[in-house]
């Protein structure tokens, strides 16, 4: 099916809803996991599947936390860094602390 042909496919009058389709149109989106509703013939707004939602909120916050890292490693944050040792001599630990620590099982 070519591009065209799939966009068309997912668009939704919004007249459907009046109608009382709506159960049948959401039932749609759980195949099509997103379909475009239709107003007066332009794009009013958008219906995702939940999964699909779920996808496109992990992308959006990897990809903030991928801007975030980028913008750190830019920054000058050597001058800023804090050596591991002052880091445990502001806990009030010493290395000797940690090799006493049992490490346990991790999953």
């Amino acid at each position: 099916m070519s591009p065209l042909t799939d966009a068309i496919d997912r668009l939704v009058p919004i007249t459907l809803f009046n109608k009382g389709q709506s159960s049948r149109i959401f039932e749609r989106v759980k195949t099509e996991h997103e379909l475009v509703v239709v107003k007066n013939n332009a794009p009013a707004a958008v219906i995702l599947s939940l999964d699909e939602y779920k996808r496109l909120k992990e992308v959006d916050e990897d990809l903030y936390l991928l801007q975030l890292a980028h913008e750190r490693m830019q920054g000058d944050w050597e001058s800023r860094a804090i050596p591991f040792d002052e880091v445990l001599a502001r806990q009030g630990l010493t290395r000797a602390d940690l090799d006493d620590v049992d490490e346990g099982e991790f999953e």
